[in-house]
C-alpha cells in the first residue's frame, strides 16, 4: 500500500508540473529564449479597444485651399499618427506611500440578579447553602487591538519604444511596445500599452509614461536567479488550498 501511495503521489506531481517541467529539464545548461517578434494583433487575447467616440466629421476642403479640416498642420509631422508608426515611451514611476493606522476597542458588562422576599424564603429552604440574594451572576468582557501600517516606494526610469496599433476615431493612438534583455541567464521584460494623444507626443517623437491613458506598464524578469526566488509548484498549491 505504501508503494502505492508513493506512486500516486508522485502523478500527481507530476501532473501538476506538467509540460512546463519537461520544458525546464530540456532546456537545462541553455539560456532562456527569448520571445519572436510577432504581429501583437495577432496574438492570443487581443482585444481592439472601442471607447465613447464623439461624432465623426466628414473631410472638406474651402475653395482655393489646399488643406481640409482635419489637417493638423500646415507642414509634414514625423510624429507618430498612424498604425505601424514607432515613437519613444520615457517610463518614469516614483511612488512612495506611508499609511499607519491604529484600533483598540474594549468592553465591559456585569448582570447580577437575586430572589428575595418570599421566593428568597422558598429559596433559601430547598437551597440553604445558596445566597438568594446573587442568585444569578453574569460577567463578561471583550478586548479587541489591531495595528497596521504601510510603508512602500518604488521607482523606475527607463524608455521603450513603442507601436502604434490602432488609431481611434478621434485621434487618439492606442500604442503597445514590449523590450527584452538577457543577461547572462536572466531576461528583464517591460511591457508598456495604452491610449495616448497625437498632441502630446513630443517633438523629438517621445511621449512620457505619465502621459498615458489607460497605461500598463509591467517590468520583471524570467530565467533562474527568478526561478530561485519563487516558491515551489507544491508551496503555491498548498498556499492556494490551505484555510490558514
Amino acid at each position: 500500500m505504501n508503494i502505492l501511495k508513493l506512486a500516486a503521489i508522485a502523478a500527481i506531481a507530476l501532473a501538476l508540473t506538467g509540460c512546463n517541467t519537461a520544458n525546464r529539464l530540456a532546456s537545462i545548461g541553455e539560456a532562456p529564449p527569448l520571445t519572436p517578434i510577432v504581429d501583437p494583433t495577432a496574438q492570443a487575447g487581443y482585444r481592439p479597444i472601442n471607447m465613447p467616440m464623439p461624432s465623426v466629421v466628414q473631410a472638406s476642403y474651402q475653395p482655393n485651399s489646399l488643406f481640409s479640416n482635419q489637417a493638423r498642420g500646415f507642414f509634414k509631422d514625423q510624429r507618430a499618427h498612424q498604425i505601424g508608426d514607432i515613437l519613444t515611451v520615457l517610463v518614469t514611476i516614483s511612488d512612495r506611500a506611508q499609511i499607519a493606522n491604529q484600533t483598540t476597542r474594549s468592553r465591559s458588562s456585569t448582570n447580577a440578579a437575586g430572589v428575595g422576599g418570599v421566593m428568597g424564603s422558598i429559596f433559601g429552604r430547598i437551597a440553604p447553602e445558596v445566597d438568594a440574594s446573587g442568585a444569578i451572576d453574569v460577567t463578561s468582557g471583550a478586548n479587541d487591538a489591531g495595528a497596521g501600517s504601510v510603508n512602500r516606494s518604488e521607482s523606475l526610469q527607463t524608455q521603450v519604444a513603442a507601436v502604434v496599433t490602432q488609431v481611434l476615431p478621434n485621434g487618439n493612438l492606442v500604442i503597445e511596445g514590449r523590450q527584452e534583455v538577457r543577461v547572462n541567464f536572466e531576461v528583464r521584460d517591460l511591457i508598456v500599452a495604452g491610449i495616448v494623444r497625437p498632441e502630446d507626443i513630443q517633438a523629438d517623437n517621445t511621449i512620457p509614461s505619465s502621459k498615458i491613458a489607460e497605461a500598463r506598464i509591467a517590468y520583471g524578469g524570467r530565467g533562474q536567479i527568478t526561478d530561485v526566488q519563487q516558491p515551489r509548484y507544491g508551496q503555491q498549491v498548498l498556499d492556494a488550498i490551505l484555510p490558514f
